[in-house]
């Protein structure tokens, strides 16, 4: 409040700026207003595994990708991991991270594996019969 009553005007951009986390940018502004992973119509599980691709820029090559698809390249640079390693490496909401990842995997950066359906997996009876053989061996 001011001495005549009125509220104090605030800063101009300090609902961009937080003392403790620094500038604030809005997850559609990282993602220029997209939602979805690319036109491929990819979804991403948050447990498919994301593998850096041979195709990857360097951390030293001069590229148009924005910082937080650098940061994801340089998480995958080290190791695989799933998306939601990703998203709490970069510390970025998993549906960013979604949308970034469409974008890099469209510009050949990276490699998506999916999580095996549980349909598909053996059934453990199959696999303790088979354990239950070889032990008789």
């Amino acid at each position: 409040m001011t001495e005549d009553g009125g509220a104090t005007p605030r800063d101009a951009g300090s609902q961009w700026y937080d003392n403790e986390a620094g500038p604030l940018v809005r997850p559609y502004a990282m993602t220029g207003g997209r939602t979805k992973p690319g036109p491929t119509g990819v979804r991403f599980d948050l447990i498919a595994l994301v593998t850096l691709d041979d195709n990857a820029p360097g951390p030293g090559d001069d590229t148009s990708l924005g910082p937080e698809h650098r940061a994801l390249i340089e998480l995958c640079r080290t190791e695989t991991q799933s998306v939601a390693e990703l998203a709490a490496g970069a510390d970025l909401p998993v549906g960013v991270v979604r949308v970034l990842l469409g974008d890099l995997l469209e510009m050949g950066c990276v490699k998506v594996s999916r999580p095996v359906p549980p349909a598909q997996l053996p059934d453990e009876k199959i696999l303790r019969e088979v354990i239950d053989g070889l032990r008789a061996l």
